[in-house]
């Protein structure tokens, strides 16, 4: 971290503060106590209050804050400012951790940068990200999650991003933002924080955001889902007019797209296209977004039980086909939260094209009744002995739900079980 003296923390006035004295220099700002030493100061979030003498005991100084998430957005503002790094802020409605990782991973051969870990996209979350800002950091790649409006803006207050990038406007967190339409206004928030001259990454098809874009001092670009192609083992695309091929460690379609985007954001960037591969070895996408097992007789789980929205759902369901092809599709689907009025509508769209493509639903949840599921479990555990006894060796099938359904664990515990079947 960019070093802050003791006493402009002090003056800061943000609650409990301890260890430190005038003319020391704090070198790290950490919410684990596990993590800290000599020279970091732990910020005791939520219930962190109970590891204060642990933090002290390992040499840290320490915060217990009247207002965590003021306490954490005023260090961050402080190091922020001192920091000449160009920061990149990932909004939208899906796709944004793994942009996210992706154009980190791009961007880190040819300049010291800094990207999310995992979704920390939220009030505590981004200042912690933003706290990790290094002297030499050039490049600072956030993400920014959002339930309503007003959110992104007070995030964007904290880290003064100079190019938005939003891989996707679609159905999201309607039952709090009333609309896909509202949706697009809080994510436009992103691009309403940008300084004049700043560049924004947008989806050429978005119809919802069009009415909140800043226009008259902004630069902007544009990208297609057409300007991705398969070629053979590699991702063709097209960016500035230049072809530029990547072979990348996923299979998926919709995160090609994703890719498109961050490659046009690394662009923006002023980073060499000819040399963006250097950076496909460092992609390490978060955990639970379309991760692959493989099972016995030629089958594979697909794990991208992170989260499920409309968007995402019809994009995963198509995946699995594709990689299907002839094998079984069985998809374990849990409901997509919080859709509001519509919510029964979007399901049963997934449920018509689900049946569409011949996947065969294993419903999880309450919600998932929707779906019209050929099975139905009440809830994961119940879920996973249901599969036990539908699957079959060479079955491609697809995990997926919100993140409140807790999904996450099924596909390893269904490779685990698979690991009996007799060879066929």
């Amino acid at each position: 971290m960019i070093p802050v003296r003791w006493e402009e923390i002090a003056a800061l006035r943000l609650g409990r503060l301890e260890g430190g004295r005038p003319g020391d220099l704090v070198t790290g700002v950490k919410a684990d106590s596990r993590e800290v030493g000599p020279g970091d100061l732990f910020v005791a979030l939520n219930t962190g209050v109970a590891f204060v003498q642990d933090a002290r005991a390992r040499g840290a100084a320490t915060l217990v804050p009247d207002d965590q998430e003021a306490a954490l957005a005023a260090l961050a503002s402080l190091v922020r400012a001192r920091s000449e790094a160009r920061v990149v802020a990932v909004v939208g409605s899906s796709g944004k951790t793994t942009t996210k990782d992706i154009l980190g991973a791009l961007c880190a051969p040819h300049a010291p940068t800094i990207w999310a870990e995992a979704s920390l996209n939220n009030e505590l979350g981004l200042p912690l990200t933003v706290l990790r800002l290094e002297p030499e950091t050039e490049i600072l790649v956030v993400e920014m999650g959002m339930r309503g409006l007003g959110q992104i803006a007070a995030l964007c207050a904290i880290a003064r991003p100079e190019l938005a990038l939003v891989p996707s406007i679609g159905p999201e967190h309607l039952e709090l933002v009333g609309s896909v339409e509202r949706a697009a206004e809080a994510n436009a928030e992103a691009i309403a924080a940008l300084p004049p001259g700043g560049v924004a990454v947008v989806p050429a098809q978005a119809p919802a955001l069009e009415p909140y874009l800043r226009r008259d001092d902004l630069v902007y670009r544009r990208f297609h889902s057409a300007e991705v192609e398969r070629a053979g083992d590699r991702w063709r695309f097209r960016v500035d007019g230049a072809a530029v091929e990547l072979e990348l460690p996923f299979t998926q379609r919709h995160l090609a797209v994703n890719t498109l985007a961050a490659l046009h954001a690394y662009a923006a960037l002023g980073l060499p296209l000819e040399r963006a591969a250097e950076g496909v070895p460092r992609i390490r996408l978060s955990p639970w977004r379309g991760e692959e097992l493989a099972l016995p007789g030629g089958g594979l789980v697909v794990n991208d039980a992170y989260n499920a929205n409309p968007d995402s759902m019809r994009a995963a369901l198509e995946h699995l086909v594709a990689r299907a092809g002839a094998r079984r599709r069985v998809a374990v689907l849990g409901e997509m939260a919080e859709l509001g009025e519509a919510s029964e509508r979007y399901h049963r769209e997934i449920a018509e094209l689900a049946a569409e493509l011949g996947v065969l639903v294993l419903g999880v949840g309450e919600g998932a009744r929707r779906y019209s599921p050929a099975a139905w479990a009440a809830d994961a555990e119940e879920a996973v002995e249901l599969a036990r006894s539908l699957l079959r060796p060479g079955d491609v099938v697809l995990v997926k739900a919100s993140r409140a359904v807790g999904l996450e664990g099924i596909a390893e515990r269904i490779a685990n079980f698979a690991d009996e079947w007799s060879p066929s």
